[in-house]
């Protein structure tokens, strides 16, 4: 799995943070972020949750 996340989009609304906590932050201008070695979701069943969550779609799932 591959995790993309569009800086120039997010707003930071914390959506991806909340649904997938383990793979997801925010940083320290409040937008999202992947927590280190989470690059690839990690098999965390909520990384794709967390994509369908963000209100602008800054976040993209691919499999690898």
């Amino acid at each position: 799995m591959h995790i993309d996340i569009d800086k120039d989009v997010c707003i930071g609304a914390g959506q991806c943070a909340l649904s997938a906590p383990r793979v997801f932050t925010q940083d320290d201008d409040g937008f999202s972020t992947l927590l280190p070695d989470r690059e690839n979701g990690n098999g965390d069943p909520m990384v794709r949750e967390a994509a369908r969550a963000c209100p602008v779609g800054a976040i993209t799932v691919t499999d690898a």
